[in-house]
């Protein structure tokens, strides 16, 4: 059988439970068995633990979700960074190519961008002084991601399966190949105060 896996990362520095919740119903996961993945791998953070292992219990007493026959595996941190897991997304012999779900921190973003792999970026709009929706919406409009809600995922993961199609090179061109004309360091260059 071909694996097609979905990666979610919910970041190391800030606590984001409410992607994990809402990766954890069953929408989601009728969504997964829909566009036929077969795995998901979660990097769940400092408190995600707790919130798989409920899903676990709720899964085998037969209650609330059904995980569709989704395999379902995580890890709080990886010291190393989280190539390996976004790699994995990646077409292979015996893989087909998945999706990478993330928060919106730039590291993330930027990661998932260069591996050439569909990304749904979600921002976690608890976050004080927050970029993350500015940054999403602007890659969005360029076409680099598909933007998440946590309040639809379902529906960012069935738009991601058409983004698949037309999924553009990281760096971008600037030399104009961006309708905006400002590229990720303009956008950046923004939101840091920087400008001409």
């Amino acid at each position: 059988m071909v694996q097609k896996i979905c990666f979610v990362t919910i970041g190391a520095t800030a606590s984001f439970d409410q992607l994990l919740q809402a990766v954890f119903s069953n929408a989601f996961f009728q969504a997964l068995e829909t566009l036929e993945y077969t795995h998901l791998l979660l990097q769940y953070g400092k408190n995600g633990k707790k919130l798989l292992e409920e899903l676990d219990t709720s899964m085998a007493a037969g209650r609330k979700i059904n995980r569709h026959d989704i395999e379902i595996s995580g890890f709080d941190f990886n010291t190393k960074g989280l190539g390996q897991e976004m790699w994995s997304t990646k077409a292979a012999q015996d893989r087909a190519e998945g999706v990478v779900i993330s928060h919106a921190g730039s590291g993330s973003i930027l990661d998932a961008l260069r591996i050439r792999v569909p990304l749904i970026v979600v921002p976690n709009t608890s976050l004080l002084n927050n970029h993350q929706v500015e940054l999403a919406e602007e890659l969005a409009k360029q076409g680099y991601l598909v933007h998440g809600r946590l309040d639809d995922l379902p529906a960012a993961l069935r738009a991601s399966e058409a983004h698949r199609k037309k999924l553009q090179a990281w760096p971008p061109n600037n030399r104009g190949a961006d309708p905006s004309g400002r590229g990720f360091a303009g956008v950046m260059d923004e939101e840091m105060g920087f400008y001409d």
